[in-house]
């Protein structure tokens, strides 16, 4: 992975943003607020809930639709001339702005190791998440013949 301005070591920075978009919300509050020390005067740019299309792609047809909306909470912060950014599900503005310290922190370069651990650690839970779901959905499968 090439090392890039706002990433990590381990991550990059899409990677970070998608990671720390489905992190734990108690977790990431508990996390960011100490952050905002090293930050000094932090400009609030948005701090807000919308509507995203969610699109789907109908794999039989091959065509792309809109299967209907999502309420996200997005906050945009800026200190030092740079920006930090958050989107998650759902109306947690706080967790929306705990996701836009953690990103800023890692664009000016504060507290690199910490965001780091935090970020890879919550990798390792969703990773984990997401085999449990899988397990349980391939114990519903069902094996069928094509006549």
């Amino acid at each position: 992975m090439s090392r890039t301005l706002g990433a990590l070591p381990d991550h990059t920075h899409e990677e970070m943003l998608g990671i720390l978009a489905r992190a734990d919300a108690a977790r990431l509050k508990a996390f960011a607020e100490p952050l905002i020390a090293a930050l000094g005067d932090i400009e609030v740019r948005e701090n807000r809930t919308g509507l995203v299309m969610l699109p789907m792609r109908d794999t039989a047809q091959g065509t792309h639709f809109h299967l209907g909306e999502v309420l996200v909470s997005e906050a945009r912060i800026a200190a030092g001339g740079v920006e930090g950014y958050g989107m998650r599900r759902g109306r947690d503005l706080e967790a929306a702005m705990a996701m836009a310290l953690v990103d800023l922190c890692v664009a000016r370069g504060l507290h690199l190791r910490a965001c780091a651990a935090f970020v890879t650690d919550e990798a390792v839970t969703q990773a984990e998440e997401d085999r449990e779901t899988l397990r349980r959905v391939e114990a519903t499968r069902v094996e069928m013949e094509t006549f």
